[in-house]
């Protein structure tokens, strides 16, 4: 049966701080780095290999999955690179301190902008330093393909061409595939594979640096999954991101 590997990027400069990135091009903490060569050492270790990888266009996503990939010794294997991969666009709510966030205007609201599937941030003002309209990476994309906020849905809505295109028939010829993303995209990933229904995936949380090894059947019907690493470290990760934002006791 094919076998799918997702991985969440390492912790962040901006995770470290608790700021949100979205479409921000942060780079990855020290420690960050140490999550994504211990990831590709865990796979190694389980006798996984891979045949193509995906990331996104951000270099917290690149780094980890070069940092993964050389840790293995499969640098040399194929690498698409997409926006479409991209983390959610966080809107006006980049580069703000999380907590900060959730205090001024209440855990309501925080919520719904950050967890909701179908309600975004406020949008980014054009003349904000965390612009990425102009951003040689994306020159090529159709005017107005740039967002400017985005919710969860939109994230499914710009992923699931690109999985249906390009990584379904990988999957389906018996490539072995990685997919080094970021936690909103790989939650809408999950949420296509697996059918999570619109409320459920609010409290779906995928943390940093762990393997997710999902098992498709041949016709890629999601058949069941398990995150590579010592269970309770695993779930310890996945409470820190979804307390991310509440204030330490």
């Amino acid at each position: 049966m094919p076998k799918l590997v997702l991985l969440r990027h390492g912790q962040s400069l901006w995770n470290l701080t608790n700021r949100f990135a979205g479409w921000v091009d942060v780079d990855l903490s020290p420690r960050g780095l140490q999550e994504a060569r211990d990831a590709g050492e865990a796979l190694r270790a389980a006798g996984y290999s891979f045949d193509m990888a995906y990331t996104s266009a951000l270099r917290r996503a690149q780094k980890s999955l070069d940092a993964l990939l050389d840790q293995m010794g499969l640098l040399w294997i194929p690498v698409e690179k997409t926006w479409r991969l991209n983390e959610r666009h966080n809107g006006a709510l980049q580069g703000l301190d999380k907590t900060e966030v959730m205090e001024r205007f209440g855990p309501q609201q925080y919520k719904l902008w950050r967890r909701s599937y179908d309600v975004p941030p406020p949008p980014l003002a054009a003349d904000s330093p965390f612009q990425s309209a102009c951003d040689p990476r994306y020159r090529l994309l159709p005017a107005g393909w740039v967002p400017s906020a985005e919710c969860l849905k939109d994230c499914v809505e710009r992923i699931l061409p690109y999985w249906s295109i390009e990584i379904v028939p990988r999957l389906l010829a018996g490539r072995r595939v990685l997919v080094v993303a970021h936690g909103s995209t790989l939650r809408a990933l999950l949420k296509h594979l697996k059918h999570i229904s619109d409320q459920d995936i609010i409290d779906v949380n995928v943390p940093n640096g762990v393997p997710l090894v999902v098992e498709l059947d041949e016709r890629l019907r999601y058949v069941g999954d398990t995150y590579l690493g010592d269970p309770q470290v695993v779930e310890a990760k996945i409470t820190a991101v979804a307390n991310q934002g509440k204030k330490n006791p």
